[in-house]
């Protein structure tokens, strides 16, 4: 059995307690947010409830304010089953207003449920703990990610070499039991994770009838991840409408399932693509619902779980480092594109992902279409799967996937 792992996302949680009466921690289901809650030294004084106990939930629907008397700091595990709870630990928070009282933690986005949207507003901040980045897999999260450091000093280090994304770990991808290689057979893993939370939590949910039509809709996402949205295409594909399209999308959104990537916008060109771009938020998860088993070498879908590889890691490391970064692509429609935007105030880093370990000149003409249209570019990054960190002059630097994530 693999101890705990501490996650980068910690730091994050405990600064915002410092400073809000009400934390919630989101993110997917076997994630590992109970096990940073209970585990991490940073929470352990806190009083500790979880309402997937069932005994635990009764008793918060039928008396909430009694399980919330006192006044010791509360971590309350899975809180959106019971909205009654929400709406005490609001009249709670109205009452008496202390720095770090409650910490939430939820499968399902707190802002997408109903009756809930509003019930914590001006009360709460909202962090999402992602699945297991390639740094925190590691180990290694001590130091501050290379991505900021490059973006706030645009540069390679001297006689850097590191190991390349492997097909295995973007098999594998980033949820803990995989990850730390706690089950010895990942197929049965996923299976599992897909009967017992991709569809339940999704009937629960909504209470879909059919889950035939669903289990179809959510392949073809995955096999989509890394594309910009169509939604009418999918919907036709799914043989399903798109007022249903659209309800399934934020289902599997709201459960984080998926992320919606949005388009960087602050150019000068008119063609500019603005439908957001479609990622499974990780790279297992979707290479299982994909249908893809054992390797990527041949697939059509290599270049797309690459990307969707980086961006699970991109999103990790910015939500726990720099949470008011902007995470966009760019794409002129029919000439030119760009995988990964990173903007923070009027800057921006541009990233094309590569799954090749080698690259060509004409791998750099999305990222050198983008500086000429686009004011603030600090540098354009080819992020390839090779070993060496090479800067190309004009600020175009190639460097490994390996080293930007880590």
């Amino acid at each position: 059995m693999t101890g705990f792992r501490a996650r980068e996302l910690s730091s994050t949680i405990s600064r915002a307690l410092s400073q809000l009466p009400v934390v919630i921690v989101t993110g997917p289901r076997q994630a590992g947010k109970s096990t940073l809650l209970k585990e991490d030294p940073a929470f352990r004084g806190r009083a500790y409830l979880s309402l997937d106990d069932y005994a635990t939930l009764e008793a918060a629907r039928r008396d909430p304010q009694a399980l919330l008397a006192g006044d010791d700091p509360l971590t309350i595990d899975e809180a959106q089953r019971c909205p009654e709870l929400l709406l005490e630990i609001k009249r709670s928070v109205d009452r008496r207003r202390v720095p770090g009282r409650f910490l939430l933690s939820g499968s399902a986005s707190f802002s997408l449920l109903r009756r809930v949207t509003e019930t914590l507003a001006g009360r709460a901040v909202y962090l999402a703990l992602h699945p297991f980045s390639r740094r925190e897999r590691s180990g290694l999260i001590e130091e501050r990610p290379f991505l900021l450091r490059f973006f706030d000093e645009p540069g390679v280090p001297r006689a850097v070499r590191v190991s390349p994304v492997t097909d295995e770990q973007i098999l594998n991808g980033g949820m803990p039991p995989v990850a730390l290689h706690q089950v010895t057979d990942r197929h049965w893993w996923f299976l599992g994770y897909e009967q017992t939370y991709l569809e339940r939590d999704v009937r629960d949910l909504s209470r879909i009838a059919d889950m035939i039509p669903y289990r179809n809709f959510l392949r073809l996402s995955a096999l989509r991840t890394g594309r910009i949205l169509n939604q009418s295409e999918l919907a036709r594909d799914a043989k399903v409408s798109n007022s249903t399209a659209s309800r399934y999308l934020s289902l599997l959104e709201a459960s984080f399932i998926v992320s919606r990537v949005p388009p960087f916008l602050r150019n000068r060109s008119s063609r500019v693509i603005k439908s957001p771009k479609l990622y499974v938020v990780d790279s297992g998860i979707a290479c299982h619902m994909a249908g893809i088993e054992d390797s990527l070498s041949d697939d059509t879908l290599r270049g797309a779980l690459h990307e969707t590889y980086v961006a699970q890691n991109l999103g990790a490391i910015v939500g726990a480092h720099r949470p008011r970064m902007d995470l966009c692509f760019w794409h002129v429609q029919g000439r030119h594109e760009v995988d990964f935007v990173l903007s923070h105030g009027r800057e921006s880093v541009a990233i094309e992902v590569k799954a090749s370990s080698r690259f060509e000149e004409r791998d750099l003409s999305g990222l050198r279409a983008f500086r000429a249209m686009t004011r603030g570019v600090r540098a354009l990054v080819l992020a390839y799967n090779g070993a060496e960190a090479v800067s190309l002059g004009d600020g175009v630097y190639a460097i490994p996937m390996g080293l930007l994530l880590a």
